[in-house]
């Protein structure tokens, strides 16, 4: 058995060539449980087994006999069997739930793994919906999957069990349920198929449903000021209708299963107690043997609707796995391995001549603000911005070779978007840092030197010790510091419980400037070798942004940091500014000196104007 939480590494993530296959390794990491559950069930279902013979041994040896001290035996037998089975209902509930669980968490650290793995490129390859219902609702499926699993096996085995009973009182009826029994889940089988196309479709529009929420949360402060909260909310309307209807078409195959389950066991139960009248009328049978055989009858239900219910959590499962195997399967474009990052580098950008020295605070100012950020990425080397990859197109209404076609074209979006990725990531890199090309730097070594902190940083549920320092590995005095530098000393007041207080998920509860303030104290605690900023005073207005611009360069003393802004308040307190035209670096030195441009001052002119309140 295995302790919980369960570890999952990198090397053992599952196969994502077959959706059987996935959930077969899913089985195996956690066999010990399975095994156990399985035992269990089949101890829980000991007095169905055994009373139904129990109670015929007790009718033919002590009641028809009137042999007290036999029934009493007999049932004293029973008596035990119904203990154990209580026993084994208790522990097997429980080893269900140890396994669900497991499965739930261990799909969660997959994901998590896996966007870790990705970074950046994530959203790119695989819509948020998709990632977020993988986590959730997958997890929760490989779970309910996996524990019909193991009722599936306990229920084989009970099953064998009662068959060897029926063997030994009457060959004709055991072999009538051995051979009706595959007839019975034949039957099913025409169905499976629309049910599955069924959940496919009610999956994948479930997924784009959750896309529309998040964008929809994410988003509600500015729909609100633009008046589209209305429109967006028609939109998530309807799409939630059309997951409605779509739920309901599953439920209705679902449904059409057990209908076939419950008929056809039903009809098994009403022929056995048929055959059992006439073997009994014939001789062949006592009464004692009739009743245990009705029993029979009646506990083979449980074992039947197992099966038909295994068949339709696997077609779930596997619906799962093959959209959980899309998201893991996805490969990074990083390299594996490569050369440290030596400590505060000299950065050099091919591509823009901008130059960044160690120990300076440097300002970049350019007209294109999509090149400033560019040049930020270039540094961190982050790919390209590029559009999120677009919520895909449902297949699963379609049929034939339109079916096809959308399918093909599906796999070659993806696949064009992962080649696109590895062709520029495997690419000389163009920036260098004292001559090491970034292509050729070990990853979390440059992780580690140089942090990228931009408009779209994000802010995390929890406390605001947690939002300043997430990992917990800096101190009281040194969070504070970076805290007062960010100029957000209001936030950690006016939040009940001071470092302790509740930040939403996103930083709901926040103005956009305390949000902005909050992420670039967490950039400061950091304390990375090389900081990368962009714009990152937009939000605030004019007075706090002048308080900013001093504290952050006295904190950051020493140390190389990078700015992308037109603010000339900011622009005041780095020590040098590099101006870009057209992407390029065509003029350099302080902002004092650069006023003298008329490029250069039309540009931050602009951003004056335009300056936040």
């Amino acid at each position: 058995m295995r302790d919980f939480p369960p570890e999952v590494d990198a090397s053992d993530s599952p196969p994502t060539a077959n959706p059987s296959r996935f959930l077969g390794q899913m089985a195996a990491e956690q066999a010990g449980v399975l095994a156990w559950t399985s035992a269990l069930l089949v101890a829980w279902q000991v007095p169905s087994v055994v009373s139904p013979w129990l109670l015929g041994r007790a009718i033919d040896t002590g009641v028809i006999d009137r042999d007290m001290w036999a029934t009493l035996g007999w049932a004293g037998l029973l008596l035990l069997a119904i203990l154990i089975g209580a026993a084994g209902g208790i522990l097997q509930h429980t080893m269900v739930v140890r396994s669900w669980l497991i499965a739930l968490y261990a799909t969660q650290k997959r994901v998590g793994r896996t966007a870790g793995r990705l970074g950046h490129v994530l959203g790119r390859r695989v819509p948020t919906g998709e990632v977020l219902s993988v986590s959730s609702s997958d997890s929760d499926t490989f779970g309910a999957t996996l524990e019909v699993l193991a009722r599936l096996i306990g229920s084989l085995v009970a099953f064998g069990l009662v068959c060897a009973l029926m063997f030994t009182t009457s060959p004709l009826l055991a072999t009538v349920v051995l051979l009706v029994s595959p007839l019975m889940l034949a039957a099913s089988l025409p169905v499976l198929r629309p049910l599955s196309r069924a959940q496919r479709a009610e999956r994948t529009q479930n997924a784009e449903l959750t896309s529309q929420a998040t964008d929809i949360v994410a988003g509600l402060r500015i729909l609100r000021g633009i008046g589209g909260e209305a429109t967006f909310g028609a939109n998530y309307r309807t799409q939630s209708q059309r997951v409605r209807f779509l739920g309901a078409a599953v439920a209705t195959w679902q449904g059409v299963v057990e209908a076939i389950s419950v008929l056809l066991s039903g009809a098994l139960l009403v022929l056995l107690v048929w055959l059992g009248t006439h073997e009994l009328a014939a001789g062949r049978l006592t009464v004692g043997q009739l009743i245990s055989f009705v029993g029979y009858a009646l506990y083979m239900l449980f074992p039947l609707q197992t099966f038909f219910d295994f068949a339709q959590k696997w077609i779930a499962g596997r619906v799962a796995a093959a959209k959980s195997a899309t998201l893991f399967a996805q490969p990074s474009p990083w390299r594996p391995t490569g050369r440290p990052v030596s400590a505060h580098p000299t950065l050099r950008d091919a591509a823009s001549g901008v130059v960044v020295e160690p120990g300076r605070f440097l300002g970049v100012v350019s007209a294109d603000p999509d090149a400033a950020a560019a040049l930020v990425d270039r540094l961190g080397r982050y790919l390209p911005a590029g559009a999120p990859s677009e919520e895909e197109e449902d297949v699963d209404e379609l049929t034939g070779r339109a079916r096809r076609r959308a399918l093909a074209a599906r796999a070659t979006r993806r696949d064009e978007i992962a080649r696109a990725d590895d062709e520029r990531a495997a690419q000389a890199w163009g920036v260098t840092a004292d001559g090491l090309d970034l292509a050729d730097a070990d990853f979390a070594s440059l992780r580690e030197r140089i942090l990228v902190s931009d408009t779209s940083s994000m802010l995390f549920a929890g406390t605001l010790q947690e939002a300043v320092d997430p990992w917990g590995t800096h101190t009281r005095a040194e969070a504070e510091a970076a805290l007062v530098a960010a100029c957000a000393e209001d936030v950690f007041e006016a939040l009940p419980g001071g470092w302790q207080g509740r930040i939403d998920e996103r930083g709901r509860g926040l103005s956009g400037g305390q949000r902005q303030r909050v992420v670039l104290a967490r950039a400061l605690v950091a304390d990375a070798d090389v900081l990368c900023l962009v714009e990152p005073t937009s939000a605030v207005d004019a007075h706090t942004e002048a308080r900013i611009a001093p504290r952050l360069a006295a904190h950051r003393q020493g140390r190389t940091t990078v700015v992308t802004t037109v603010s000339p308040l900011v622009l005041h307190a780095v020590d040098e500014v590099a101006l870009l035209v057209d992407g390029r670096e065509v003029a350099r030195g302080t902002h004092t000196d650069l006023w003298q441009r008329d490029d250069y001052r039309r540009i931050v002119a602009r951003g004056e104007e335009g300056d936040d309140d």
